[in-house]
């Protein structure tokens, strides 16, 4: 278990372990990567960030994923992993699942509605962004990213 503060001095808990924080995860996390490149998206406020949300009614945590993932980014995805959890200890804390997909179907024409739609980033760049979400600054980000590197070649690159 990695514990650290984020950006906003709130304490975060990571696991990549299943089932070992006391509440349920109720928010999802999306890293999905074609032909080299993440995928993620613009958050109006925010920044670029990876997609991600809130579970809502009667939605498994896998159909949560897909839906942010088409919703922020307009790019369906499939075979969703789960790689990881995190819990944030704000006011009324939290915990989020973090997948990983394969990308299907990416939608060229742009009717997002919640944020300015997908950003294809390599790596590189990705660290290298003067753009990015607090959310993608914290150890935990790094750490989810060392993680997810042993499953290069899973991706449909």
């Amino acid at each position: 278990m990695i514990t650290f503060q984020d950006l906003n001095d709130i304490q975060v808990q990571l696991s990549f372990d299943k089932d070992v924080f006391p509440i349920r995860a109720m928010h999802v996390l999306v890293l999905a990567k074609h032909e080299n490149k993440w995928l993620l998206t613009k958050h109006p406020k925010r920044g670029i960030e990876f997609p991600g949300g809130k579970v809502e009614d009667d939605e498994t945590l896998v159909e949560a994923a897909i839906r942010e993932a088409l919703e922020e980014t307009n790019v369906e995805i499939f075979n969703c992993q789960w790689i990881a959890e995190y819990m944030v200890h704000e006011e009324k804390p939290f915990c989020k699942v973090v997948f990983i997909a394969n990308v299907g179907h990416i939608n060229i024409e742009h009717t997002n509605f919640e944020t300015e739609g997908a950003v294809w980033l390599t790596y590189e760049e990705l660290v290298s962004c003067d753009h990015l979400s607090f959310h993608m600054k914290d150890a935990g980000m790094q750490a989810i990213l060392e993680k997810v590197s042993a499953y290069e070649g899973k991706w449909n690159n």
